[in-house]
């Protein structure tokens, strides 16, 4: 890398001008662009070089020279170490506007359109928001500990407190890694694949006070397991269902396909406005139910459903939005690819007796041509893809059903100015986006777009 003015090791000089898409602070160098954790936008500050590519580089921040008005003084005792949070070191407010900017820029520079962006909504009390921690198990210095990883490794920050879950759950994870240490139970090493008890993952719902606690082990050998349900019992007057979840893989997917009832029921119950959910140990629920019900009602206002309706929801999971839909609509029909979300969404439907929902297992592209040719004509579909966006065979046939609306909702500004800009070549326009903080203290953004016919 001969030809980038700076070179690895070398400490630098330079003014933090914005921020990049993970929430680090961007500076040039001589005209090269280098990415700085920790760093807030307006700051002169001194980094040292960690690595150079073709077209950028990464530094480290070593002092901040001149600092912004912006910065904060971050609360929690190990931010920089865990990986969980990148804000905390500028104000909320900044956050907010920083998020807003990376999702104007997704739509000019990828999009490359003019779209109208509302400013975030974010919260009232950014803290405390969580509503499930999935928590891996190390060992230091011959004793367990649990946390969260420290950025870019696998290595655990051991900790007491995480400021932004639920307390209940802060609670929780330091009770079993109280009851590891007392029961001895054997900590999983993911270099030799030796150990058994590799996460702890709690679950609690914001509404209904419920919990969940899922021990996550490498194989079926949980160690004095009645003394764990036992000991948890009687700890957590909240709980509602211990499980053991069974994950013999060698790899970082935190739960394996094996779940084992071991006390109480199999899931819990939550709900989003007047919408009830049962939440399994592998059910995907929003993580931010405060701020899921502020999204969800813009869905709904962009939907604008008068009760004549019909809603084709075209990635939906447990049936979280359709089912928040259904009240206001005719008919909702539910396609998702995930076998195990369809079943919950049923159960969900019935739940709530929503009868007049269906929900289909397969992928969209496939599903909805074939619902087109029985006769079904929606007035709106509701697009809320992983963070990859929508498959381009997905949007060409959401648009060949010519709705009278589509609802994007999306995890990744990029992706959805990308897919954007296709819909508006197959004859639809981004009429408004509206984004929202469902993760505050961390580099993400939701946004929930209206398209409308051109």
């Amino acid at each position: 890398m001969g030809d980038q003015p700076v070179h690895t090791g070398q400490k630098i000089e330079l003014t933090i001008t914005g921020y990049s898409h993970a929430g680090e602070g961007v500076g040039k160098y001589e005209g090269f662009t280098l990415f700085i954790p920790f760093a807030a936008a307006g700051e002169r500050v001194l980094a040292q070089v960690e690595a150079v590519k073709k077209n950028h580089g990464r530094a480290r921040l070593v002092k901040v020279i001149q600092p912004s008005p912006e910065r904060s003084t971050p609360p929690c005792g190990v931010f920089g170490r865990c990986g969980g949070c990148q804000l905390q070191h500028v104000s909320y407010a900044e956050q907010l506007r920083m998020k807003e900017r990376q999702v104007r820029d997704s739509f000019s520079r990828i999009g490359r359109m003019e779209v109208k962006i509302r400013p975030v909504i974010g919260m009232e009390n950014p803290w405390g928001y969580r509503n499930k921690a999935q928590v891996p198990f190390g060992m230091e210095g011959g004793k367990a500990v649990a946390g969260f990883y420290a950025s870019g490794t696998h290595r655990v920050v051991d900790m007491d407190t995480c400021l932004i879950q639920h307390p209940l759950n802060d609670r929780v994870v330091r009770m079993v890694k109280q009851l590891a240490r007392r029961l001895d139970t054997p900590i999983y090493d993911e270099r030799t694949h030796r150990g058994i008890l590799r996460h702890v993952m709690v679950r609690t719902g914001f509404h209904t006070g419920e919990c969940m606690v899922v021990l996550v082990t490498n194989g079926e050998k949980l160690p004095r397991r009645q003394q764990w349900v036992e000991a948890l019992r009687r700890e957590i007057p909240q709980l509602k269902s211990i499980i053991q979840n069974v994950n013999r893989r060698r790899s970082s997917v935190v739960l394996g396909p094996e779940n084992r009832l071991l006390w109480g029921r199999e899931v819990i119950y939550d709900r989003i406005g007047d919408v009830m959910f049962a939440i399994s140990a592998h059910s995907f629920f929003q993580i931010n139910p405060v701020q899921t019900k502020v999204l969800y009602d813009r869905v709904a206002e962009y939907a604008g459903l008068t009760g004549g309706e019909t809603v084709i929801d075209a990635y939906c999971g447990i049936g979280s939005i359709a089912l928040y839909l259904a009240r206001r609509a005719k008919r909702v029909y539910g396609v998702d690819v995930v076998g195990a979300a369809i079943r919950d969404a049923e159960r969900n439907a019935a739940l709530n007796r929503m009868n007049h929902v269906t929900f289909e297992e397969g992928t969209a592209e496939e599903v909805m041509p074939r619902w087109l040719r029985e006769g079904i004509k929606p007035d709106v579909i509701v697009l809320d893809p992983p963070r990859k966006g929508c498959d381009p065979a997905l949007l060409e046939t959401a648009a060949s059903m010519r709705p009278d609306r589509i609802v994007y909702v999306s995890c990744n500004p990029a992706t959805l100015a990308r897919d954007a800009k296709y819909l508006a070549e197959l004859g639809y326009r981004v009429r408004e986006v509206q984004p929202v903080d469902m993760f505050p203290h961390t580099g993400h953004v939701e946004c929930c777009a209206l398209l409308e016919p051109k």
